[in-house]
């Protein structure tokens, strides 16, 4: 694969102004608001950052825990996705820049990582 960069696709409940502290940083960062993709029910957000093989960053724990495990047990491959506890935005930059900076995109394929 050898892919070096994680690109991120933030869910819809992540603040954009989390995409524009990161490319602020020189990193690429799509929103759902920005794909158009608001509404869309969870797995077909996996599935649009699955497409454009971004790593998915949401608060919602439960449903892509889920989501993860059923690409898993069917044997498709997802691009990563980061679960962000509540924090105040920049504290969360601050967790996903150090993602950024230390990880992979080909080590996040198929990978959940806790925020």
């Amino acid at each position: 694969m050898d892919r070096l960069f994680i690109e991120l696709y933030l869910d819809e409940d992540v603040s954009v102004l989390l995409a524009d502290l990161l490319q602020a940083r020189g990193f690429a960062v799509a929103t759902t608001q920005e794909a158009g993709q608001v509404g869309r029910t969870d797995l077909e957000q996996l599935a649009y950052a699955v497409s454009q093989q971004r790593t998915l960053v949401t608060h919602n724990r439960a449903d892509f825990e889920r989501l993860a495990l059923e690409y898993f047990s069917s044997g498709i491959t997802h691009y990563g996705i980061i679960v962000a506890v509540r924090r105040p935005i920049h504290e969360i930059a601050k967790r996903l820049l150090t993602i950024l900076d230390q990880v992979t995109a080909d080590e996040m394929t198929n990978q959940i990582r806790y925020i």
